[in-house]
């Protein structure tokens, strides 16, 4: 069999204006900032869930179907959500938990 050799001069290739251009973007927005537009972007589903409940126990929308899409889009952003800020809490603990 041929053997298989990588380069490891990774600094010495040129970054195209895409990976620049991403890399300063990346610095601007922080993690927290990141996490502060999911938790906007889950609420905005649960209002949008919210309202279409409101308006099919009302009589004013008849479709149920999406009013169900709307209400298990917002299920499953909260979940995610919140299986993130679990992970996100394990690693914190177990960060606490190294010695030094």
């Amino acid at each position: 069999m041929k053997e298989v050799t990588f380069q490891n001069n990774i600094e010495a290739m040129p970054l195209s204006p895409i990976t620049v251009k991403h890399l300063s973007e990346t610095k601007e927005n922080s993690f927290g900032e990141m996490l502060k537009s999911s938790i906007n972007e889950i609420n905005q589903f649960q209002k949008i869930a919210d309202e279409a409940a409101e308006k099919l126990a009302t009589g004013e929308k008849k479709d149920i179907h999406e009013t169900m899409i709307a209400l298990e889009k917002a299920d499953v952003s909260f979940q995610l959500m919140m299986q993130v800020r679990n992970k996100v809490v394990s690693a914190y603990q177990e960060i606490n938990r190294m010695s030094v």
